[in-house]
């Protein structure tokens, strides 16, 4: 089991890790929104292998039988990884390459904020003293930390679920009274 969940969690993790270079590039065009779905599409792919995991381990070392719990457990084993694996390049990539990334984001968030019409003045400050907490926080690489794990962790515990509910499998009795 162990070794099943290493192999499905490091190939998720190396898909989710390679978002990092793309938002350089998204970074550089400074177009958030972007990558914002484009992240969420790559997490979401990334984490086909869950499913992939837990039905590999439930079809070649289960007999084709899984419960729910143990799919749970893979499952979550395995978004683990990968998300430690996102968090890990997140870190290098932000700490190294793009260190003022929290000054542009909220810079251009703030900016859009401030044209949006519909807002009123109450509201506008509101979602500026948001943004402007969120850059605070990320003064604190513990916070930058929790924060990324905030980001990509959601998604794999959604999908583990779902695919835990989908491969559940019982065993069959056998009901022979011969």
């Amino acid at each position: 089991m162990k070794k099943n969940i290493l192999i499905f969690g490091l190939i998720s993790g190396l898909i989710v890790s390679g978002l990092i270079s793309i938002t350089a590039i998204c970074y550089s065009k400074q177009d958030f929104e972007g990558n914002m779905v484009l992240g969420f599409t790559v997490m979401i792919l990334a984490f086909i292998f869950v499913f992939v995991g837990i039905k590999n381990y439930r079809d070649k070392f289960n007999n084709g039988n899984i419960t729910f719990g143990k799919a749970l457990q893979i499952g979550l084993s395995i978004s683990f990884i990968a998300s430690t694996m996102y968090v890990i390049t997140w870190l290098i990539a932000y700490y190294n390459f793009m260190p003022d990334f929290m000054d542009v984001m909220t810079a251009q968030s703030i900016e859009k904020i401030r044209l949006n019409k519909e807002l009123t003045t109450t509201e506008m400050n509101e979602q500026i003293a948001g943004i402007k907490n969120m850059k605070d926080l990320y003064k604190s690489p513990i916070m930058v930390v929790l924060l990324t794990y905030m980001e990509i962790l959601p998604v794999g515990i959604i999908v583990t679920l779902i695919s835990s509910l989908i491969l559940k499998r019982k065993q069959k009795q056998d009901l022979n009274f011969a």
